[in-house]
C-alpha cells in the first residue's frame, strides 16, 4: 500500500463520533430522510420540531444488539428509538458520525415526546448484512409539510456507519450506489497492508502528515477526564483510580486502565463529548489510544513520538478489522487493545519483532471475548483489554512470545491476524445469533 493510501486509510477509519456509532447510524439515516422531505416540500420555520413524524427503522441484528442498552448523548435515555427521533428533529447528515452535535433542550424534549407517543418503531431487517439501517420517515397530521405528494422518504446505510447507499422520496429512487461490501470485493486484491508496512510507516512518515492523530489525545482524554469527575455508568474508571493505592497499585497498568475505562464510562452513558473513533467505533478509538496516551502522560513522551505510537496503534487495529469486519460477535476491545499493546511496545523502544510478539500474545489471551452489545458494562471489558495489552507488551519486550504450537497462533503474524478474523467473522456467527436471541428475550 502506497504512502498516500495509508494516510487516506487512517483519515477514513479514524474520525470523530458523538455517541455510540450504532444508534448514531440510525440517527444519521433518519436525518437524511427528513432532509430529503424538506428539500422536496415547502417547510416553514421550526418545521422539524413541530412535524408529526412517523419513523420506521429496520436494522440488522448487530445494529440492534449494539443499540439496545447504550446511552444516547444528552437525553438520559438508552436505545435506538430516541436516537431515531433525535435524528428527525435536529440531526444534520452532513456532520456524519457527529450528526447529533446540534442537540438543544427543545429537540431532546420533542424527541422524547415522539418516542412516548409511539411514533418510532424499530424492527429487525431481513438482511444478511452485519451493518444495515433503513430509515423510512413520513409526515402526518396538521404539522405535515405542504406538498402535492404524500411526503415520505427513506435512506439506507450499509457496511459502514456513515455510508448512505440509497435514498428515495415519494417512492422515487433519488440515489443508489454500490454498497461498501460490494465495493470491497472489487478492491480486496489491492489490500496489501502488513504489520511490517505499518511499523515502517509509523517510524518514517513525515510528522506533518500524521500530526492530526494527536486529536486522539484532545478528544479521548477529554472523555476520560469527564468520566473521572462525573457519575457515568458503572464508574469503572473512577473506581480504579480512587482505589489505586489500596487495591490496584500506583503502577502504569492501573493508571492506563483507569483513564481508558473512564472514557468508556462517559461515552457509554451518554456523554455529549465526541470520541475519536477507530473503524466505526468510539469505544475502539478510546481503547486503541488511551493506554498509549496514558503512557505519554506518565513518562513525558514528546508529541512526535506519541503521534507515531498512535499511528501505529490505530493502523494495527484497522488492519485486524479488515479481516474481522465492522461488527461481529468478537468484542472490538480485543482488536483495539491489541493496537494499544503495539503502541506501548513502540514507546518503550520495541521494534517490529516485539510488536509481532505483542500481537501474538494478545491473540493467545483474549480472542474469545464476546460482544453482547454496547452498554455501560463495556467499560469493564475495556479495562480488561488494557490490562492484557500492558501484560502482552511487557512480555514482548522481554522476548516472550506465545509459540505457534499454541492454539490459533502462527509463526507468521499475518496468518495469526487472519485467524483472528476468521474466528470472529465466520466461526462465531452462531454465537452472534444466540447472543441476540438472549438479549431480545429478556
Amino acid at each position: 500500500m502506497e504512502y498516500r493510501e495509508i494516510i487516506n486509510l487512517i483519515h477514513r477509519e479514524v474520525k470523530p463520533a458523538l455517541g455510540c456509532t450504532e444508534p448514531i447510524a440510525v440517527a444519521l439515516a433518519v436525518a437524511k430522510a427528513v432532509e430529503i422531505i424538506m428539500e422536496n416540500c415547502p417547510c416553514g420555520e421550526d418545521w422539524r420540531l413541530r412535524a408529526d413524524y412517523r419513523i420506521d427503522v429496520a436494522v440488522s441484528g448487530n445494529i440492534l444488539k449494539n443499540g439496545m442498552g447504550v446511552g444516547i448523548p444528552g437525553t438520559g435515555m438508552v436505545g435506538l428509538p430516541v436516537a431515531a427521533a433525535l435524528g428527525a428533529v435536529c440531526g444534520c447528515s452532513a456532520q456524519g458520525l457527529e450528526v447529533l452535535s446540534g442537540l438543544s433542550p427543545s429537540a431532546v424534549e420533542r424527541a422524547k415526546a415522539l418516542v412516548a407517543d409511539k411514533k418510532v418503531t424499530i424492527s429487525v431487517a431481513p438482511t444478511d448484512r452485519l451493518l444495515y439501517v433503513k430509515a423510512t420517515v413520513s409526515v402526518e397530521g396538521g404539522a405535515r409539510a405542504s406538498a402535492e405528494v404524500d411526503p415520505h422518504a427513506y435512506a439506507i446505510i450499509e457496511d459502514d456507519h456513515d455510508k448512505i447507499v440509497e435514498t428515495s422520496f415519494a417512492d422515487r429512487i433519488l440515489m443508489s450506489s454500490e454498497s461498501g461490501a460490494a465495493a470491497a470485493e472489487h478492491v480486496s486484491d489491492a489490500y496489501d497492508l502488513t504489520v511490517k508496512d505499518i511499523c515502517e510507516f509509523a517510524s518514517s512518515a513525515d510528522y506533518k502528515d500524521i500530526e492530526f492523530i494527536l486529536d486522539d489525545r484532545k478528544l479521548n482524554l477529554a472523555l476520560a477526564i469527564e468520566g473521572l469527575h462525573g457519575d457515568f455508568g458503572l464508574n469503572v474508571g473512577r473506581t480504579i483510580r480512587e482505589n489505586q493505592k489500596e487495591v490496584f497499585g500506583e503502577d502504569f497498568m492501573s493508571y492506563a486502565m483507569g483513564l481508558t475505562a473512564a472514557a468508556s464510562d462517559a461515552r457509554m452513558a451518554g456523554s455529549t463529548l465526541p470520541a475519536l473513533s477507530n473503524s466505526g467505533s468510539g469505544n475502539q478509538g478510546i481503547t486503541v489510544s488511551m493506554p498509549v496516551i496514558a503512557y505519554s502522560l506518565k513518562y513525558g513522551v514528546d508529541d512526535e513520538r506519541l503521534a507515531r505510537a498512535l499511528i501505529l496503534s490505530n493502523l494495527v487495529a484497522i488492519h485486524i478489522k479488515h479481516y474481522l469486519g465492522k461488527l461481529s460477535a468478537l468484542c472490538g476491545c480485543v482488536v483495539a487493545s491489541t493496537g494499544s499493546a503495539c503502541g506501548i511496545v513502540y514507546l518503550q523502544g520495541g521494534g517490529y519483532r516485539e510488536i509481532c510478539a505483542a500481537i501474538k500474545n494478545m491473540a493467545g489471551n483474549i480472542t474469545g471475548m464476546v460482544c453482547d452489545g454496547a452498554k455501560v458494562g463495556c467499560a469493564m471489558k475495556v479495562a480488561s483489554g488494557v490490562s492484557c495489552a500492558v501484560q502482552s507488551a511487557v512480555l514482548a519486550l522481554r522476548g516472550t512470545c506465545i509459540p505457534s504450537t499454541d492454539g490459533i497462533i502462527d509463526d507468521d503474524v499475518e496468518k495469526t491476524i487472519r485467524n483472528i478474523g476468521a474466528i470472529g467473522s465466520a466461526g462465531m456467527k452462531v454465537t452472534d445469533k444466540m447472543i441476540l436471541d438472549i438479549m431480545l428475550c429478556k
